[in-house]
């Protein structure tokens, strides 16, 4: 059964692309969009916009301090679908309502956030699928 967030009214309101979600995934691409693996891995690596190693690991990444609250990044292109990543990034709880993965793409029903920030996702679409188009080349071999 699928769940269409298009009509929503704060998503609107933000301008965000309308999605489908079908079981555990969005299939399809934000607004149709070709992720880039080398801009997401820069977003992933970036602990300002992504911030992903503060809850998750990479391996052969020269960074310190990577996260051990998520689970390791490493296979996860094998282990998930490109729409089951991005079902994730978009908002991880609409699978896990107590899920401690914040929504890189939701504006609506948030707490703790700064006022500068209100009505803003953290990603961009393009950011999304740039992240999912990375996330989907790690393997668990190096």
């Amino acid at each position: 059964m699928a769940a269409c967030f298009s009509c929503d009214a704060h998503a609107s309101e933000a301008g965000l692309l309308a999605y489908d979600i079908v079981g555990d995934a969005v299939p399809a691409a934000l607004g149709g969009l070709l992720g880039d693996p080398e801009r997401g891995r820069e977003i992933v690596l970036d602990r300002r916009s992504g911030n992903c190693l503060i809850c998750h690991a990479l391996p052969a990444i020269d960074q310190h301090f990577q996260g051990e609250l998520g689970p390791a990044l490493a296979g996860v292109g094998e282990r998930l679908s490109t729409g089951q990543i991005r079902l994730r990034l978009i908002d991880q709880s609409r699978i896990n309502a107590t899920t401690i993965m914040p929504p890189y793409y939701r504006v609506d029903a948030l707490s703790h956030v700064a006022p500068e920030y209100i009505g803003q996702t953290a990603l961009q679409a393009q950011q999304i699928e740039d992240v999912v188009a990375y996330l989907s080349t790690l393997s668990s071999s190096p």
